[in-house]
């Protein structure tokens, strides 16, 4: 897996771009926020990514932020949701706004978006509800705005092994209160699963 690529921007075209690294051009697409961000051809820039693996080709997508790429990662994981359609929410909507509108249920914004009819947008609403992480109070964040505290971090390692948000929230309610590190939160929280 490709992670991030740091090298000169030799060509940019939305969405499309090239970065020479060490010689060898890597073509990538990137969503509108990213190209905004990104220094004139000819000058160094550093991006994460996310390869794609089709029958026909092997795409890669950039972006300046994590944020960005884990709304993207979120994204695909929705039924009927594509690369292209990822693409083009996060060009047409902040990871911010993202989150604000699935907070509020908000359909019409998405449907403002190039490419996002009603049935999509509401699909995205319903699915996207359960994938964007809660902290441990049960509150919305962002699936990419950093919370680094050792209970956002536990919350995040059990969502990852499948566990789904409000049962990693109460294994970590279990797990107890106090200063753990996130390694001790995990291990309490996955005891306290065996045990249940």
């Amino acid at each position: 897996m490709i992670g991030s690529l740091h090298g000169r921007i030799t060509f940019k075209s939305p969405p499309s771009l090239m970065i020479d690294v060490a010689g060898v051009g890597y073509e990538l697409e990137a969503p509108m926020s990213t190209f905004l961000q990104l220094p004139p051809i000819g000058q160094d820039v550093r991006l994460l990514t996310h390869l794609v693996v089709r029958e026909d080709a092997h795409v890669l997508f950039g972006f300046g932020s994590e944020e960005e790429r884990r709304l993207f990662r979120s994204l695909l994981k929705v039924s009927g949701i594509g690369p292209k359609i990822a693409l083009a929410l996060l060009s047409g909507i902040s990871v911010e706004g993202f989150v604000r509108c699935v907070q509020q249920q908000d359909v019409a914004a998405l449907t403002r978006v190039p490419g996002i009819g009603r049935k999509t947008a509401e699909r995205l609403l319903v699915e996207m509800r359960d994938r964007l992480s809660l902290t441990p109070s049960g509150a919305q964040a962002s699936p990419g705005l950093p919370d680094t505290s050792p209970e956002a971090e536990a919350f995040g390692a059990l969502v990852a092994l499948g566990y789904k948000p409000a049962e990693a929230t109460r294994l970590l309610k279990v797990a107890g209160p106090g200063t753990h590190s996130t390694e001790e939160l995990i291990r309490r929280a996955l005891q306290s699963a065996a045990r249940d």
